[in-house]
Order: C-alpha cells, then structure tokens, then sequence
C-alpha cells in the first residue's frame, strides 16, 4: 500500500545538569526532580457552539477539540489521542441519539478527510477529478454533515493528527492490528463513559484500512466490553489483503481488479468500443473476470494458443490495453503496470486511490506507475483547511504538527496477530472478526460504500469478500452494498458526497429506531 507522508512531529530531548554544591540544594532538587516525575500530562479540551442549516433545519451543536489519555497496564499515561466531537444541542435524551466514531485508515492516517471532506460540518472545496490550486482554499458548509442524524466523533490514531505516545511508550506501542485496535477500544470506552453515552445507538464509520479497523474493533469492544453497535459503515473496504497484493503465483488480484481496470478505461474513453450502458458493460466485465479469465489464468503455461488469443482480444476490449502489451505481460497487469501504461501514449499517469485523476508522467519509459496523482491533488487541501479550522473556529491550539498521514506508523505496522506454534504466515485479514461480531450480534448491519473507480480498494474484491463471509444465509441479509461514480473517497466528487450522506443518514436512522 502506498506510504505518504505530509507531516513529521520530531520530539527533541532535553537534558538537566544539577550542580550539587550543598546537601540541602541537593535535597531540593531531588524533591523537584521526584514531583516532576510524578507530574502527569494533562488533557486538553476547547468547547465552541455553533449553527448549521441542513436539509431546512437550522441545527444548533457543540464542538468539542480535545485529548484523551490512555493509560497501560500499570496505569501510567501512554498516550494523548485528539478527537474533535459534535454534539447537538437540544436533544430530548441522549438514549435515541445515536453516536457515530469515524476515522480513516492508512494504517498512519489521520481523520482529516472524513473530517473536512466528508462528514463535518465544514467542507474544504476541491477541484473535482483534477489538482487543487494552492491556498486560499475555499472552506464551506457541507451538506453531508451528518448532524441531523447523528452525533459525530472523529478520532485520530496515535501517532496521526495530534495524537501521540507519552512517557515511555512509543508509536510502536499502537501501530499493529491488535494494539491499534486495543488503543481505539480505551479511548472508545472513555469517551463513552465520559459523556454518558452507553445507551445510545452506536456506529462505527472507517475508511480504507478503517474498514478492516471496523471488524476488528467492533468485535473487540462487544466480546470484551460489551459494548454492541447498531452498524457498521464501510466506506472503500479491504478485509483481506491478499486480495490487494498481486502475489507470486497467485491469480486472485487480477481477476478482482479487472472490473476496475474496465471502469477506469471507459472514463479515460481509452476503449475502442465505448460502452453505452458502463452498469452493463461491469456486469460483462464481472462475468468474464469469474468464467473465462479465471478459467484461463488458472491453467498457467497449459493454456493453448487459440484460448490465450481469445483473452487477449476479450482483456483487451475491457481495459483498454494493446493486445501485445497484454501478451508480454502473460495476461496479467497488475495495479502499478496499469497506471503508468493506460495512458502512456498521452504521457499521462492514472490515479490509484481515485482513477478519474491524472497526471503528468515522470518517466515515460519506466514499468510501474512513480506516484497517485489523486494524493497531491487534494491532500495540501486538507492539510490547510484543517489547520485554520481547528486553531481559529474551534480554538484548540497545538504546538505539534498535524500529520495527516505517517509515513512512520505505515512502515512499522505489526500485521501479525496471535497464532499457534507452528502456524504459517500468511496475509492480515480480518474477515473472521467481522462474521464473529455478527453472529454474536445478529442485529449488527453492515453497509458497504464502493467507489467505481477506486483501485486501491477495488468494488469486485470487496463484492468477493461479502460474498465468502461465513455467515448463515439469514445474516447476510444484514450486509448492504452501495455503489457511487467516483473513487475511494468518493466524497470528493459533490454528487456522490450527496448521495453518500444520504445513504448513511438513512442507515443509522433505520439501525437506531426501537
């Protein structure tokens, strides 16, 4: 997965001489440096009202910009996570309100995105499908906010935003499966606690790697605390990583790319014969990547010259690609190959997290895309906007950087989860926790938010995941999918942002009624 980082928070150390030049200035000093040590960091919060108009409502709320400490196993401070929350004022009990966490993945992510371009109240303008110029940026009141049917927290893991280790803990202490999700489940619990929400309606909305988040987390926090959700929003989802990976030997990413591989071909109108109907055109390009491609792909150098022909004409129609290019590359491009090469002849590199985007190719010559052009489009935007929305509307100040997302924190992520002696390793995934929290919750609902043209998280694999859960038949009536023509972060694209709010909204209204 694609490692980005904007931002660095470096700690400095700094080191004390004591000159001990009497027994008594030692003693003092041994007595200022004990209740120094016993000085414990103190949470931060910054409490602000406003107003904001949706659907005809004018809806008065409270944001709340704030830390909370998480503390180990002795109950020593191990971390400070930063969360900024929006409540309604107003409200006649807090029993039916529902209440949402959101954040998104990475894993090294903040929830900058979720929160300035998706769900917030406000919303960073973005030059749809194409760079964003440099600021001023244009920040604006977004209706998709979700305040009207839910109160909000969004959460920035540590090591992300402003969250960070404490004491002797370091980033390495939460950037893992089980310890991201160990460190989400306390501040979740403290939060809740805190504000005497165990009785409402409870969401949980993850992005990206804040899906697979999803599985883990709820199925934590209902078998060890306790604590049942309502739903689970899965915007752009990965539960499985193989599926992501291209493996040596392994053909399964290339029949689950191909969907996405034809969608992103039909937008560039890289396809010799444009499809009139795409949602047709898909369903053709599905049908050949589970029959014939699969078929194909599966007897390897068994497969006779008249049959690889016909999957090369047939691969060509669908993605756009010459025939001899396909046939170098043995039927099988994969995700870096199709970037750089759908639009080479035009000198044009084609995005990854939302294959609407372009952009000017370094090196024409080589293999493998050298960047997202979608990334540097759109992420100064967040960066800024969320700055001055947090320091001058919110008045929360900090004398770290915002990162937006860790370079860091990605490379040192521990996927390994426990296992028995002698178990093999093999790629994370966490369908298992997903089914389990289902099956102990059966009221659990899962909606899924698929972007067309997302090739990071591609709408056919994530149609194969929910497809091979092992869930009874009953349960998997609970499992809804949702389909918008934009990318991974579909909210990027307005019309699909409105339908994305709409989607949700509904959804955590019909999860939370009783």
């Amino acid at each position: 997965m694609k490692r980005i980082a904007l931002a660095f928070t470096l700690t400095g150390l700094l080191a004390l001489t004591v000159s001990a030049q009497s027994g008594q200035e030692s003693g003092k000093a041994g007595e200022q440096k004990s209740s120094a040590a016993k000085a414990e960091p103190k949470e931060e919060s910054s409490v602000t009202e406003h107003t904001i108009v949706l659907n005809g409502q004018n809806i008065a709320y409270k944001a709340t910009a704030a830390t909370i400490i998480l503390r180990n196993e002795k109950d020593e401070p191990a971390a400070s996570v930063f969360y900024v929350a929006y409540t309604r004022n107003g409200v006649d009990g807090l029993d039916h309100r529902p209440l949402v966490f959101i954040y998104n993945g990475g894993p090294g992510g903040s929830s900058a995105p979720q929160h300035m371009g998706a769900f917030g109240p406000k919303r960073v303008v973005t030059v749809d499908a194409g760079p964003t110029p440099p600021s001023p940026y244009k920040v604006v009141d977004n209706k998709g906010c979700l305040l009207d049917a839910a109160d909000m927290v969004f959460i920035d893991p540590v090591g992300t935003g402003y969250s960070k280790p404490l004491g002797k803990a370091t980033g390495k202490d939460f950037w893992g499966v089980d310890e991201d999700v160990k460190s989400l489940a306390q501040f979740i619990r403290r939060y809740v606690g805190r504000n005497q929400r165990w009785n409402s309606p409870k969401f949980l909305i993850g992005e990206s790697y804040g899906t697979f988040r999803n599985a883990a987390l709820s199925n934590y926090l209902q078998s060890k605390d306790g604590m049942d959700f309502n739903g689970l929003v899965m915007i752009s989802t990965v539960l499985d990583l193989r599926q992501l990976l291209f493996g040596t030997g392994d053909d399964l990413s290339y029949v689950l790319y191909l969907p996405s591989y034809a969608a992103t071909a039909a937008y560039h109108k890289m396809l010799k014969d444009p499809p009139r109907d795409l949602g047709a055109f898909l369903e053709e390009a599905r049908q050949f990547a589970a029959t014939e491609y699969l078929q194909g792909l599966q007897q390897g150098s068994a497969l006779n010259a008249d049959e690889r022909g016909r999957l090369l004409k047939k691969l060509s129609r669908f993605t756009g690609l010459d025939e001899d290019y396909l046939s170098k590359a043995n039927l099988r491009v994969n995700l870096g190959q199709f970037m750089q090469e759908l639009q080479r002849a035009r000198g044009l590199t084609t995005g990854r997290l939302d294959a609407r985007f372009s952009g000017q190719s370094f090196d024409l010559l080589s293999e493998y895309a050298k960047y997202d052009p979608m990334m540097p489009a759109v992420f100064g935007a967040f960066v800024a906007s969320l700055h001055q929305y947090v320091t001058k509307e919110l008045k929360f100040t900090s004398n770290e950087d915002y990162v937006l997302l860790s370079r860091e924190a990605n490379a040192h992520w521990n996927w390994k989860r426990g296992s028995g002696a002698g178990a093999w390793p093999g790629s994370p995934n966490v369908e298992d926790d997903l089914v389990e929290a289902m099956i102990n919750n059966p009221n659990l609902k899962v909606q899924v938010e698929n972007g067309l043209y997302d090739l990071a998280t591609p709408f056919y694999a994530t149609e194969y995941t929910m497809d091979h859960l092992n869930l009874p038949a009953k349960l998997r009536k609970n499992i809804e999918q949702k389909y918008y023509d934009a990318g991974h972060m579909m909210y990027l694209h307005e019309e699909a942002l409105e339908k994305l709010k709409a989607n949700i909204a509904q959804f955590i209204t019909s999860n939370s009624a009783r």
